[in-house]
């Protein structure tokens, strides 16, 4: 890319956030941080008890997570989010307006079968329903590329970085 984007990796649990995230960041050059790790102890206990978090529990995780993507402006970034509805990218785009959004797509049956074989993460697969509920996917007038999950990690980084450079065109 041109441009020194930050990257906002985005889509429902288990598509694969945390996995392409820091393969998508060595790609392109820049850091990487793990959206979860700016969720207070409060959120993670909750998703770990099974409660999806309202909004309320989100300004906070995403008003950080719109900080650090904010001080890499103009330097880049890759930092995961799930991000699912416009009103959180919204929120996001407050704090870095130049953010660019890739969001992770995939049948649910995939998605499902990835997030059960996945180890030590606290999103229990019982709140994917919740996830693809509340999901609205990337509209036209944001910023940002869709990339379907199938296939290796690496099929998918590379899919990505095809799209985010088409984007930057």
């Amino acid at each position: 890319m041109s441009t020194p984007h930050v990257v906002v990796v985005m889509g429902v649990a288990g598509t694969g956030k945390t996995t392409i995230g820091p393969l998508l960041a060595a790609e392109l050059g820049v850091p990487y941080a793990e959206g979860d790790d700016f969720h207070p102890a409060a959120n993670i206990a909750k998703m770990s008890a099974g409660t999806p978090l309202d909004d309320e529990d989100r300004w906070p995780w995403l008003d950080a997570i719109g900080a650090w993507a904010h001080g890499r402006a103009g330097l880049g970034g890759v930092v995961s989010s799930s991000a699912l509805k416009r009103v959180y990218r919204d929120r996001l785009r407050e704090g870095a307006p130049d953010a660019v959004f890739l969001q992770l797509t995939g049948d649910r049956a995939l998605i499902e079968e990835r997030m059960a074989d996945r180890k030590g993460h606290f999103m229990p697969t019982a709140l994917l329903d919740s996830q693809f509920a509340a999901l609205q996917p990337l509209q036209a007038d944001e910023a940002g590329v869709s990339v379907d999950v199938s296939g290796t990690p690496e099929e998918i980084t590379r899919r990505a970085v095809a799209a985010l450079r088409r984007l930057d065109t």
